[in-house]
């Protein structure tokens, strides 16, 4: 079993004190806590995120300078979406890089901190996951080619924490 500081950076920790006077993971729930923050992606988890369309995507300089960035797929020759995440294993998932506006944010941000955190959000479900990891750029175009033919490389995530986030105010938010 993980301890608080295997879940936790110090910022996080600090904040939970300072911010939530009623409740901290120091009451004695770390069990609790280690079934929400899964290491690795698990079959249900690994159906949810496979059936998204779109997620978001953030990256960070080395200094800290932020980029969140949307991604979405291409369509296939007859017009169908095509998938926009493969989970290779429970501690892998595949997503496709496009062409864009050119300026690379998120690629400049992963070659110089491969960290990346992204956010999946169904909003018929009201649901919401999180993915955090260790990325590194597939630059060989021919890898994943048959699921993504116009992708010009791919991006390669070592899932290190999945949790399914709060979902409190996604429907009052969107009108469905």
């Amino acid at each position: 079993m993980r301890e608080l500081h295997e879940v936790f950076h110090s910022g996080e920790l600090d904040a939970q004190v300072k911010f939530n006077k009623n409740r901290s993971w120091n009451d004695g729930s770390i069990e609790g806590l280690n079934q929400m923050f899964k290491e690795a992606i698990d079959d249900e988890t690994a159906y949810f995120i496979e059936g998204q369309k779109f997620f978001f995507i953030a990256t960070s300089s080395v200094s800290g300078e932020c980029d969140c960035s949307f991604r979405g797929t291409e369509q296939d020759a007859d017009g169908n979406l095509l998938q926009s995440v493969f989970i290779k294993d429970p501690k892998t998932l595949i997503f496709p890089d496009y062409s864009g506006n050119n300026i690379y944010n998120s690629l400049g941000n992963i070659t110089v901190n491969p960290n990346i955190g992204i956010l999946f959000i169904d909003f018929k479900s009201a649901l919401r996951l999180r993915v955090n990891g260790g990325v590194k750029i597939i630059t060989d175009k021919n890898i994943y080619k048959h699921m993504w033919p116009k992708s010009l490389r791919y991006i390669e995530v070592n899932v290190k924490q999945v949790y399914f986030n709060c979902h409190k105010r996604i429907k009052e938010s969107v009108n469905l």
